[in-house]
This record gives C-alpha cells, structure tokens and sequence, in this order.
C-alpha cells in the first residue's frame, strides 16, 4: 500500500468537502477547488478526514493512490491558507511592474527592464495574484499549489538564469552555480608571457 495514500487527509472545521460523479470539491474561506478522480481510486469522508483507497493492485492504481491524497491534501491547504511563490529579478536594470493592459492585470516588463529589446506583458490568470517589491521581487499567492508553481516556472522561461553571471529571473532562495569564465581559469599554458 501506498506509504503516502494511506494517510488520511484531515479536515478543519472552515471547510465542506463533496464527492460526486468522479469529482471532488472543497470549499473552504479562500473559495473553492475542484479536482475530477479517476476510476482506479475512490475517496470517502469518514467523520472529519478524507480516505483514499484503491480499487485494485495494478501499477496504475497504485501510482494515483498516492497522487490523489497529495493533489486533496494541498487542495484543504489551498482554501484554508493558500500557496505563495517568490520570483527575484537578477542583474543590472531587470525591473517589473503589475498594470492593468487592455483590462487585464498583468506583470510588465517594459523595453529593455528583461535584458530584450521590446516590452514584455505577461497576464496573470484568475485565481492567482501577483505582488511586485522593490521592482525586483516578485510574489505570486493562490490557492492552486499548481498554478502558482506553473506560473512561477513560466515566468523563470522568460529570461533563466545565466551560467556565467547569475543574471536572470529566479526562484526566491534559489542558489545558481555559476561557471568560471575564460579567463577565470588561466594556468600557464597558451598564454602570454
């Protein structure tokens, strides 16, 4: 049996949970997620937890066993406490801005702000708030732990960090090796003298 998907998921008192046709739903005090479940699990509220159990031994249902109690256990945290994300900008003139373009929030990157020569307007979905600090720091709250996580890696996409200096978009607290350059490792050979 699965170590993970035998934990039972615990319920607070703030929150109801509904099971129906494959689909579970949990509305708690920051509103209300959905996740649809397949066949080869069930799931059921006994007093205040969530049981997952599977409904066979193959591989397949061993593997969404644990799957589903982890995707329930951060839906309750979801619509209890919710989920944050940080983004820091690295280097020389990276800068961003939260506007409203065309009535949509969006994080903006003017001409030049990214290290790229034209302005960069990315929209932030519903169901996810995006905060800038200091026009360097980037924080991303939900509710959805995969939705802040895919909006964070897609934001990193824009400009990863470089290799060589560090520069670029990263995770809050992400330690970046960096390479030596050319000249960084100079021994005796092929050089001047």
């Amino acid at each position: 049996m699965s170590r993970i998907g035998k934990l039972p998921v615990s319920v607070p008192a703030n929150v109801s949970v509904k099971i129906e046709d494959q689909c579970i739903s949990i509305k708690g005090p920051r509103g209300e997620l959905k996740q649809p479940f397949r066949s080869e699990v069930s799931i059921a509220v006994e007093g205040d937890n969530i049981v997952i159990t599977r409904n066979g031994d193959e591989r397949t249902a061993r593997a969404f066993h644990g799957l589903y109690r982890a995707l329930i256990a951060n839906m309750v945290t979801g619509v209890t406490q919710g989920f944050t994300k940080g983004l820091e900008l690295v280097g020389v003139g990276y800068r961003a801005a939260v506007e409203k373009v065309d009535g949509q929030s969006c994080l903006v990157f003017k001409k030049g702000e990214l290290g790229f020569s034209h302005p960069i307007n990315f929209p932030i979905p519903v169901g996810v708030e995006a905060e800038v600090q200091d026009r360097t720091k980037i924080i991303l709250r939900g509710n959805d732990k995969g939705q802040v996580g895919q909006i964070a890696a897609t934001l990193r996409e824009l400009r990863p960090p470089d290799a060589y200096k560090g520069k670029g978009i990263r995770y809050t607290g992400e330690q970046v090796r960096t390479k030596v350059g050319k000249t960084g490792g100079k021994g005796g050979k092929g050089g001047k003298k």
